[in-house]
């Protein structure tokens, strides 16, 4: 089969792998339809974070091609979304809710497999898989339906942990997919009033059709004093950060109101929590690596039924040959999200 093949920083190759196969009675063998490049795997196209050569990607939706003999939920031919981490959905972790620590569970490409291949082996299948209702899914059902594989998923994770509640008034860190992901996902809790940082018109453009508010295009201390001054000095009720940088992070503290959370979702690199300023602000922090696996049940039906549609994160789009402009088109700000065209159902 084709796959996307990590080599070293800023090279990004396809190249032939060889077909997977059932190595567990609970393994799948999916067939990818879409793929997409996360903002994760940015890091390491950066050389920002170490990554081994070989497959890469994790954010896909395909078909079953083959099960192992324990897989019992889902079958030959189910259209399903496949979250970024595989679980068993039975250990203490996932029975808590966190299935991103499954005690035996793992990563897109810890099982050998990429997300962005012609196929991928999903261990653990029967507790990892969601298969999609009905058939015939228009073209941007499906892009939406692939978000909820992780940057949706993601998105509502910084929402749930910090907390947003309906009326509230609410800011977003960071402008990429996640961060307007965040923004559809505090539309759809109810939040009242959004507040999203932005630079870019046409992520602004975006963030104002997922229920932004209001924008705020500056950075560091200038974003901390407008969003403290358009909240009569008392800052939000909650605090979105999806960027993962130092200052994306003291900005979302600085922010805060007294008393609130900030959810964070942003891979951390480089952040050192100021302590000190989170104590006398009684502000905390919650997050980490999204329970898609656990989200994924919630978000669908609304998905499913056009109440929400985030695909439109994925405004780039290539097939599997063209991975390596997938990529250049997101570290040069040319695409929120790039689509991988893969195969069909």
């Amino acid at each position: 089969m084709r796959a996307a093949l990590f080599n070293e920083p800023r090279s990004i190759t396809v190249g032939d792998r060889p077909d997977p196969v059932i190595v567990e009675p609970t393994d799948a063998i999916v067939r990818v339809v879409l793929a997409c490049v996360c903002g994760s795997d940015l890091w390491y196209f950066r050389g920002d974070s170490e990554f081994a050569p070989g497959p890469i990607g994790h954010e896909f939706v395909g078909v079953v091609e083959d099960a192992g003999a324990a897989v019992t939920h889902v079958k030959r031919g189910d259209f399903v979304i496949a979250p970024f981490a595989f679980s068993d959905g039975t250990c203490p972790n996932c029975q808590h809710g966190v299935t991103t620590a499954c005690m035996t569970g793992g990563f897109y490409p810890s099982n050998g497999d990429g997300g962005q291949g012609e196929a991928v082996r999903v261990p653990l299948a029967d507790s990892s898989l969601v298969t999609v209702p009905g058939s015939g899914h228009s073209e941007e059902m499906l892009r939406s339906l692939l978000t909820l594989s992780d940057v949706m998923a993601t998105g509502h994770h910084a929402a749930v942990c910090a907390n947003v509640q309906a009326g509230g008034t609410v800011a977003v860190v960071g402008d990429g997919a996640v961060g307007l992901s965040a923004v559809l996902a505090a539309k759809r809790l109810g939040a009242d009033r959004i507040i999203a940082l932005s630079r870019h018109a046409n992520r602004q453009a975006l963030a104002t059709e997922f229920g932004a508010t209001d924008i705020v295009a500056g950075r560091g201390e200038e974003a901390i004093e407008a969003v403290r001054e358009m909240t009569n000095g008392v800052g939000v009720d909650a605090t979105m950060e999806c960027v993962g940088t130092d200052q994306s992070m003291k900005t979302a503290i600085g922010i805060a109101r007294a008393g609130s959370m900030v959810g964070y979702v942003g891979v951390p690199h480089g952040v050192e929590l100021p302590i000190s300023q989170m104590f006398f602000q009684t502000v905390g922090v919650r997050g980490g690596g999204a329970p898609a696996r656990v989200y994924i049940p919630q978000l669908l039906p609304d998905v499913l039924e056009g109440r929400i549609n985030p695909g439109l994160v994925l405004n780039y789009e290539t097939d599997l040959e063209g991975i390596a402009d997938a990529y250049a088109a997101m570290d040069e700000r040319r695409a929120i999200k790039s689509l991988v065209r893969v195969g069909t159902i």
